[in-house]
């Protein structure tokens, strides 16, 4: 009967050092998992929400996500959109643990060029916030790591005369309509 007891103690002992450990390994796989997941897939969760983006250059953006891709978020604020480098965002407030992972459509094409692009053969009047100020113009031109603005300077007495600017992707802070 002593050892019954003995063995009963010690096969206890072994299914809680068994459980322990299992808890454990989970704990482990789950801030694994965590650190796999992406700011873009935490943003792709909100798409639709309300977020309050705070900027490198100090503004803040309350707005809502209307697109994210691998470089960039497009962002409505009242009646304006913005799109907004990742490398730009300091913080985010408002934003859930939930995180959704990429589709299986393609992402090429939706680098932060591109859309740059895009707002260049639209002709859009856009407002290029950068690290150090901003301009008012339209997207000239699309590099691979830049691009150019056309902005108006009225110098000149009776006649705009046109300017040009370039901006590196990396002090890029936002692209907003105008």
């Amino acid at each position: 009967m002593r050892w019954d007891l003995l063995f009963a103690d010690l096969a206890a002992q072994l299914d809680a050092a068994e459980a322990a450990d299992g808890v454990q390994t989970i704990a482990e796989l789950t801030r694994a998992e965590q650190g796999t997941i992406l700011l873009t897939d935490r943003l792709r969760a909100a798409v639709g929400a309300l977020l309050d983006l705070h900027l490198v250059d100090g503004h803040r953006l309350a707005a809502e996500v209307r697109d994210v891709a691998p470089e960039w978020v497009l962002l409505a604020e009242r009646s304006r959109q913005h799109v907004v480098p990742l490398t730009a965002i300091a913080s985010i407030h408002g934003l859930t643990r939930h995180a959704v992972a990429p589709t299986s459509r393609t992402e090429a094409g939706r680098s932060l060029g591109a859309a740059l692009r895009a707002l260049m053969r639209d002709r859009a009047p856009v407002r290029v916030r950068t690290r150090s100020g901003q301009v008012d113009g339209r997207v000239a031109r699309v590099g691979r790591d830049h691009l150019d603005v056309e902005e108006l300077s009225h110098e000149q007495p009776g006649r705009a005369a046109r300017t040009g600017r370039l901006v590196p992707f990396s002090a890029l802070v936002c692209v907003s309509e105008t």
